[in-house]
């Protein structure tokens, strides 16, 4: 079942524009940034967050000034997306605990999971685009194209993050979120995929699922 993993993502590795994380792995964004964005995407589109997370860094520029922000100026710049005051709090937060950890941002799950708002996903996001380690961040995306390509089943994301460690080749860990995310938004998506122009349907154990009513 493993086998045509390696070979899936190499095909849909570079096949479609950047994600958000992506983008920001290539501009060399600070660790501290990609944190505070990722935990800020959570329910959010990535084009949204990207503005948002913009916004909020060009008004505070640091975890120093972030953390002495007036609440209602970032609630306000938060506003647009999803859970605007509890993301103010758990940005604000984070920003106070980084300042008390003199500016380091923890390189391990645990730490990263020590932060308000941060689960196993945006930890291994922090992980992958932020330090370059072997993690494989799973969202919803990752979960659904990794179950109708058959390559697991699974019902939760985080079960799917631990079947996907046992399956996957760990020099492959890094690039499964972006190229699964990447792929679920424009092509397998949640509803009505597209199928007929899936570059690896013919991996695909449910090709076709667009049309049918599963």
């Amino acid at each position: 079942m493993a086998a045509p993993i390696p070979r899936v993502l190499k095909v849909l590795s570079g096949r479609y524009p950047l994600t958000m994380l992506g983008s920001w792995n290539e501009m060399k964004v600070s660790p501290f940034r990609t944190l505070i964005g990722t935990i800020l995407s959570a329910r959010s589109r990535d084009e949204m967050t990207d503005v948002i997370t913009t916004r909020l860094f060009d008004r505070f520029p640091t975890s120093k000034a972030l953390a002495g922000a007036d609440r209602r100026d970032v609630e306000k710049i938060l506003q647009p997306i999803g859970f605007y005051r509890t993301k103010a709090s758990y940005v604000m937060e984070t920003a106070r605990m980084v300042e008390e950890r003199k500016g380091e941002i923890p390189r391990t799950i645990e730490g990263l999971m020590e932060f308000p708002g941060v689960g196993r996903k945006v930890a291994n996001c922090v992980l992958v685009y932020a330090f370059g380690q072997q993690a494989i961040p799973v969202d919803t995306h990752v979960h659904r194209v990794s179950n109708r390509m058959g390559w697991i089943k699974t019902k939760t994301p985080e079960e799917t993050e631990r079947r996907l460690v046992e399956l996957v080749p760990k020099r492959h860990w890094p690039v499964i979120n972006e190229a699964l995310v990447a792929h679920g938004k424009a092509v397998c998506k949640p509803i009505g995929p597209t199928c007929d122009i899936c570059p690896i349907a013919v991996h695909c154990r449910r090709v076709g699922v667009g049309k049918r009513k599963s």
